[in-house]
C-alpha cells in the first residue's frame, strides 16, 4: 500500500517541482527599467530657424525650388527654436566632416547620458554585465561599444553587442535583445544606448526626399539601465510587459522605401519613397493584431469581432456601401502612447490610426517641438514628458510604437510600477510646456516661399534679398 502511495505521490512531486522551476524562470525573465537619461545638448549648438536658413544658404547645389521646399518643410515640421544640431554643422563644417567629428559627437552623447544614468542609480559601471549600443549610420572600428567599455573599464566578461542600420526603431530592437539575454542570464544588469551619428551623414545635394533628413533630425539619444534582479524592483520604474516585432524586409516595395544612396552627383544621403506611408500603415496594421492580443481585455476584442462582423454583414447588403468604422478602443487597455516624434503630419497620421486625442499625442508633438527628431532616442523624450507632467500612475500601460528601416515596425507595452514625476531632461522648460501655439515663429516671415510668382525670380536674387532683407523674402 505504501509503495502505491508512494508512486502515486511521485509525478504529483515531479509536477510540482517543475511548476516551481518555470516560476523561478519566469521571475528571473521579467524585465525592469530602473533608470534612463535622455541627451541635452548645450545652448551653443540650438538650431532655430534663421540658424537652419543660413545653413541652407551655405549649401551651393541647391536652386530655387529646393530652396523654398527646405523652408516650407522647416517652418511645417512641427520643430521648435530650441532643438540642437551636431557641432560640425553648426561651425559650417558639413561639407568636410571628420572622423574626429563623428567620434567626439557619440562620446559627448555617451558621457552626458551615462554618467548622469550610473549617479543617479549607483550602480557601478563595472556592475554592468550587458552593453547594446545602437547607432545607425555610423560604426567605427573598435566598435562603439569597446569605446565605451573602454573609458567605463567595464569588466571582461561584459556581453556587448554593437547594432547598426535599425533606423529610429533600433531603441526597441535592443531592448528585445535585452529581453532574450535575460533569459538565459540571471540577476543582471543591462545597459541600452540608443542614438544617432547626425554630423558625418549631413546631406549636401538637391534631391528633395533625401533633403527631409536635414530639416528633420536634430541631436539626441538616451541611456537606459535595465534589469532582471527580482530584489531591485521596488527601484525599477517600469516593466516591459510584451514587445511585438514585425518586419517587412521580403518585400522589394518595404525594403526599399527607407534606404542610404547617394544621388547621381555622389552626395551621399537618406531616400524617404512615396510609398513608405503605405508600408508603415501595413507594418503597424500587422503588428498590432499580434499585441493587441496581450494587451487589450477579452471584453474589447469581442466587442471588436462583433461590431466587425456586423457592419460587414451591412456592407455586403448595401453591396460595397461601408457603414462607417469601429475601431478597437486601444484605451480600453493601455493609459499612454509614445508616438515616433519625427514629423507632425506622421505624428497626427498615426494618432489618427489609433483612434488618440489631442491629450494623447500631445506628449510626442512636444518632445518633436522641443528635441525635433532625435532617431532611435525620440521615445524617450516623449516618455519623459509624460513623467515630468506626472501622467504616469502605478499600474498605468503605456504603448511604445517604433517604425525603423527595414522596412520595421516594433511595438512594446510597459507598466508603471509607481507614481513617476521625474523631471528629467525637460527640467529646464517643461513649465513652458505646451505653449500657446506650435506655429513657427518664422512663419509670417517667410511667406513668401508659396508665392508661384518666384518661378519667375533668379534663385540670386532671392538669397541676396535675403541677406540684405533678414528673412522678408525678395518682395
Amino acid at each position: 500500500m505504501e509503495l502505491f502511495m508512494a508512486m502515486c505521490l511521485l509525478p504529483l512531486f515531479c509536477a510540482f517541482l517543475y511548476l516551481c522551476k518555470l516560476v523561478i524562470q519566469w521571475r528571473s525573465q521579467q524585465c525592469y527599467l530602473l533608470a534612463y537619461e535622455c541627451y541635452n545638448a548645450t545652448d551653443d549648438r540650438k538650431l532655430d530657424t534663421e540658424s537652419c536658413v543660413k545653413i541652407i544658404q551655405r549649401n551651393k547645389n541647391l536652386g530655387l525650388e529646393e530652396y523654398r521646399f527646405l523652408l516650407k518643410t522647416i517652418v511645417n515640421s512641427g520643430l521648435g527654436e530650441e532643438t540642437y544640431g551636431p557641432r560640425n554643422v553648426i561651425a559650417g563644417r558639413e561639407d568636410c566632416p571628420s572622423l574626429e567629428d563623428a567620434l567626439w559627437e557619440m562620446d559627448d552623447i555617451f558621457s552626458v547620458t551615462l554618467d548622469k544614468l550610473f549617479d543617479k542609480t549607483g550602480i557601478s559601471p563595472s556592475k554592468i554585465d550587458i552593453l547594446v549600443v545602437n547607432v545607425s549610420l555610423f560604426s567605427p572600428a573598435p566598435s562603439l561599444t569597446s569605446r565605451i567599455i573602454n573609458h567605463y573599464k567595464m569588466k571582461k566578461d561584459i556581453k556587448a553587442f554593437n547594432l547598426s542600420g535599425m533606423g529610429c526603431s533600433g531603441s526597441l530592437v535592443a531592448i528585445d535583445l535585452v529581453q532574450n539575454l535575460f533569459k538565459t542570464y540571471k540577476n543582471v544588469h543591462a545597459v541600452v544606448v540608443s542614438t544617432e551619428s547626425l554630423g558625418p551623414n549631413w546631406y549636401r545635394g538637391k534631391v528633395k526626399p533625401m533633403i527631409l533628413a536635414n530639416c528633420l533630425y536634430r541631436s539626441g539619444g538616451c541611456s537606459m539601465l535595465f534589469t532582471n534582479n527580482k530584489a531591485l524592483k521596488h527601484r525599477a520604474l517600469l516593466k516591459l510587459e510584451c514587445i511585438v516585432r514585425t518586419h517587412f524586409g521580403s518585400s522589394d516595395e518595404g525594403y526599399g522605401c527607407s534606404v542610404q544612396v547617394e544621388d547621381k552627383h555622389g552626395f551621399r544621403g537618406f531616400n524617404l519613397s512615396k510609398s513608405i506611408a503605405k508600408v508603415a500603415a501595413k507594418a503597424l496594421t500587422m503588428n498590432l493584431r499580434v499585441l493587441v492580443r496581450k494587451v487589450l481585455p477579452l471584453t474589447e476584442l469581442l466587442r471588436y469581432v462583433i461590431v466587425s462582423r456586423c457592419q460587414n454583414k451591412v456592407a455586403e447588403h448595401r453591396r460595397g456601401v461601408g457603414a462607417g468604422g469601429t475601431g478597437l478602443n486601444l484605451k480600453a487597455g493601455l493609459e499612454h502612447f509614445c508616438i515616433p516624434p519625427t514629423e507632425g503630419a506622421v505624428v497626427n497620421g498615426v494618432g489618427n490610426s489609433l483612434g488618440l486625442n489631442d491629450y494623447d499625442l500631445e506628449p510626442a508633438r512636444m518632445a518633436l517641438h522641443r528635441f525635433g527628431n532625435t532617431s532611435s532616442g525620440g521615445l524617450w523624450y516623449v516618455l519623459g514628458y509624460m513623467e515630468a507632467k506626472k501622467r504616469l500612475k502605478k499600474r498605468d500601460k503605456i504603448l511604445m510604437v517604433s517604425f525603423g528601416a527595414g522596412y520595421e515596425c516594433n511595438n512594446c507595452v510597459w507598466v508603471v510600477l509607481r507614481d513617476l514625476h521625474d523631471a528629467n531632461v525637460w527640467k529646464d522648460c517643461i513649465e513652458r510646456y505646451p505653449p500657446t501655439t506650435l506655429v513657427n515663429p518664422f512663419m509670417e516671415r517667410l511667406s513668401w516661399i508659396n508665392d508661384e510668382r518666384l518661378s519667375f525670380v533668379r534663385f540670386e536674387e532671392v538669397m541676396n534679398a535675403m541677406r540684405v532683407g533678414g528673412g522678408d523674402g525678395p518682395g
